[in-house]
C-alpha cells in the first residue's frame, strides 16, 4: 500500500529516528533530519533526504524547541512529523503546534494526549471504559486531612501517593501507616509542582509484588482498533527498563483477548487515533492500569517479532487516515522474543560513559535484530539518554529465545566505551529470571545483594 504522505520530518535522535528513517524508506517516502550540533554525525543525519540543524546540544534548544523545529518542517515543506519516543512525543502542545502549522502529527490528537498524560483523568476514562484500575482515590487529593485519612482507611495500607502530571518513576511516594500520610501527601505535591508543573496528586494501593505487563495497541479515525498482545517489562532498574519480553510468562489465550479487548474498547470510547501502550501492574492474576504511553514505546520490536506487524508502518498509515490493515483476528502470538536495551553506562555504578566508539561488531545470524545507530568511530555524546541500541532475538520458544539471546550477547562486542551488556548476560543466566514471571523488584534486590 502507498502511503499519500511523500515527506515526513523525524523529531527526534538516535535509534529511533534511523528506525523511523528506514520504515519511511520502505514507503518510498522522504525523510527530513533535524539534529542538534552535537549530533551532525548520526547514522540516520547522513542517510536522510535532508538535514537541519535546529540548535546547540542541550535539547531544550534543539530537540525540544518546538518553533526550531516547524520552521525546519516549513523550509523543507515536509507534509508530516513523527516524534518517535520522549523528547515531544506526549507533549500535547506540541501536537497541536504541528497541526496548526499545517502539518500531519503522527500520533494522538493533543486532546487525547492531554486526557491519558494526566493520571487521574486517565484513570477516570478507564474505569468508564471497563479497564481493570488500582483501587484508589479515585480523582485527586485535597487538604483535607481527616478525608484523606479515611481514604487510605478504606483502600488498606500500604498506599502509594503519586504525581497526577508524574512518570519514569517521579513523583512517587508510598505510605506505609498513617501517621505518615499527611507529610508524604505534602512533600509528594510540592515536588510533583517542582517537577512537572502541576502540583495534583492521588492515591492508589501499592502492590507488593507486582509485574508489569502492558499491552500495545493500534488504532484509526474510523472506529477500528487492534492490541497486538502484551509484553512483560517487569525487569526494570529504579522504575527503568532494562529487558523486555513478549509475550509476558503464564497469561493465557483467553485472557490475554480478555484485558486486549478492554484496551481496545478504550481506544474506541477515546477515539484514539495511532500506536499506544496500556500499562498494567500485575498480581495473583489482576490486572491494574497505571498509565497509558500515547507514543511509540522503546519496546515494540518485540512485539513486532512475535506478530509480524511493522507498528511504525501502521502509524503512518492511521495518521493519513487510513483504515487499520489488521483485523483483530488477522493478529497472531508467534513464538517468543527479548530485548535488552544496551547503553553506554558501566554494568555496576551505571554512570554514563560517552566517548568514541574505536571498535563495534553486532551478532548476527537467525531471529537476531539490532536496532542501533551506532558505528565504529562514533563518539557517543554526553548530552542525552545513554541507550545506545536495542538487541532483540525471536525464536519459537521463551527457551531457544533464551538461548539465542545469550549468544547474541556473547558476539556483541563494543569497544572504547563501557556498556551495560555484563549486566544483560548475569539476567540470561538468572535461574528466577528464566522459570520467568520476576516482579519488578526483583532486579533491585539482585543488584543491592551483588
Amino acid at each position: 500500500m502507498e502511503s499519500s504522505i511523500k515527506k515526513i520530518l523525524i523529531a527526534n535522535r538516535g535509534e529511533i529516528a534511523l528506525r523511523i528513517m528506514r520504515c519511511c524508506r520502505d514507503l518510498g517516502i522522504q525523510t527530513v533530519a533535524v539534529y542538534s550540533k552535537a549530533d551532525r554525525d548520526l547514522m540516520h543525519v547522513r542517510l536522510a533526504d535532508e538535514a537541519v540543524c535546529i540548535g546547540p546540544a542541550a535539547s531544550t534548544d534543539s530537540y525540544l524547541n518546538v518553533p526550531a523545529i516547524i520552521a525546519a518542517a516549513e523550509i523543507t515543506r515536509a507534509e508530516a512529523i513523527h516524534p518517535g519516543y520522549g523528547f515531544l512525543a506526549e507533549n500535547a502542545d506540541f501536537a497541536e503546534r504541528v497541526e496548526s502549522s499545517g502539518f500531519i502529527f503522527i500520533g494522538p490528537t493533543a486532546d487525547t494526549i492531554r486526557t491519558m498524560g494526566d493520571k487521574v483523568s486517565a484513570i477516570k476514562e478507564m474505569r468508564a471504559a471497563g479497564v481493570p484500575c488500582v483501587p484508589g482515590s479515585d480523582g485527586p487529593l485535597g487538604n483535607d486531612s481527616a478525608k484523606n485519612a479515611k481514604i487510605a482507611a478504606e483502600i488498606g495500607y500500604p498506599i502509594i501517593i503519586k504525581a497526577a502530571g508524574g512518570g519514569g518513576g517521579r513523583g512517587m511516594r508510598v505510605v506505609r501507616s498513617a501517621d505518615e500520610l499527611d507529610e508524604s501527601i505534602a512533600l509528594t505535591q510540592s515536588e510533583a509542582g517542582t517537577a512537572f508543573g502541576n502540583s495534583v496528586v492521588y492515591m492508589e494501593k501499592f502492590l507488593e509484588q507486582p509485574r508489569h505487563i502492558e499491552v500495545q495497541v493500534v488504532a484509526d479515525i474510523h472506529g477500528n482498533a487492534i492490541h497486538l498482545a502484551e509484553r512483560d517489562c517487569s525487569m526494570q532498574r529504579r522504575h527503568q527498563k532494562v529487558v523486555e519480553e513478549a509475550p509476558a510468562p503464564g497469561i493465557d489465550e483467553a485472557t490475554r483477548a480478555d484485558i486486549g479487548k478492554r484496551c481496545t474498547d478504550a481506544c474506541k470510547r477515546l477515539g484514539y487515533r495511532g500506536a499506544g501502550t496500556f500499562e498494567f501492574l500485575y498480581e495473583n492474576g489482576s490486572f491494574y492500569f497505571i498509565e497509558m504511553n500515547t507514543r511509540i514505546q522503546v519496546e515494540h520490536p518485540v512485539t513486532e517479532a512475535i506478530t509480524g506487524v511493522d507498528i511504525i508502518k501502521e502509524q503512518i498509515y492511521v495518521a493519513e487516515g487510513k483504515a487499520l490493515r489488521f483485523k483483530q483476528e488477522d493478529i497472531r502470538v508467534n513464538g517468543h522474543a527479548f530485548e535488552c536495551r544496551i547503553n553506554a553506562e558501566d554494568p555496576v555504578s551505571f554512570m554514563p560513559s560517552p566517548g568514541e566508539i574505536t571498535q563495534y561488531h553486532p551478532p548476527g545470524g537467525f531471529g537476531v535484530r539490532v536496532d542501533t545507530h551506532i558505528y565504529n568511530g562514533y563518539r557517543v555524546p554526553p548530552h542525552y539518554d545513554s541507550m545506545i541500541g536495542k538487541l532483540i532475538v525471536h525464536a519459537n520458544t521463551r527457551e531457544t529465545a533464551m538461548a539465542r539471546m545469550r549468544g547474541a550477547l556473547s558476539e556483541l562486542f563494543i569497544a572504547g566505551i563501557v556498556t551495560n551488556t555484563p549486566l544483560h548476560i548475569d539476567i540470561f543466566n538468572d535461574e528466577h529470571f528464566m522459570e520467568g514471571g520476576t516482579n519488578i523488584h526483583y532486579l533491585e534486590h539482585k543488584l543491592e545483594q551483588g
